[in-house]
């Protein structure tokens, strides 16, 4: 069973899941901060400095008047956090561009490769060696 399950985590799909997963948490953290640190500052600037995620609407308890979203949730209020809720809708959607142009390159990249493979298998093929020496042949007889 042991060497069963060494040869399991041995083969190459694991091996790259493992990877692929390493790498997509690194990335997330390289999008989210991109997201979080430079584009939605930009967005909160060109929407006249509105910060979507304290915006709330308080359902039931009281809440001191301009307090943010945390300080409202710490009160025990049941706080409704469409906000935070816009955020995320945007936060995704730069994402997902972000993985499309991505994934869009990584095409690219493979189709020219694929298309440099596809260069080299249309060469003119010469003569086999078979024709060469019936050629070879044909030429000495003529002597």
């Amino acid at each position: 069973m042991l060497s069963e399950f060494r040869d399991f985590i041995a083969k190459g799909n694991v091996m790259d899941m493992a990877v692929g997963i390493i790498i997509g948490a690194a990335f997330t953290a390289i999008v989210s901060s991109l997201v979080a640190d430079l584009i939605n500052p930009i967005i909160g600037l060109a929407m006249g400095g509105v910060d979507f995620t304290n915006m709330y609407a308080v359902l039931s308890g009281t809440v001191a008047e301009g307090a943010s979203l945390e300080a409202a949730r710490e009160s025990g209020a049941a706080v409704f956090a469409y906000g935070s809720f816009i955020m995320a809708i945007i936060n995704f959607l730069i994402i997902a561009f972000v993985v499309f142009m991505l994934v869009r390159y990584v095409n690219k990249v493979k189709d020219a490769a694929h298309k440099e493979d596809e260069v080299v298998e249309e060469a003119p093929a010469g003569p086999t060696e078979l024709e060469l020496l019936a050629e070879i042949r044909d030429a000495l007889a003529k002597k």
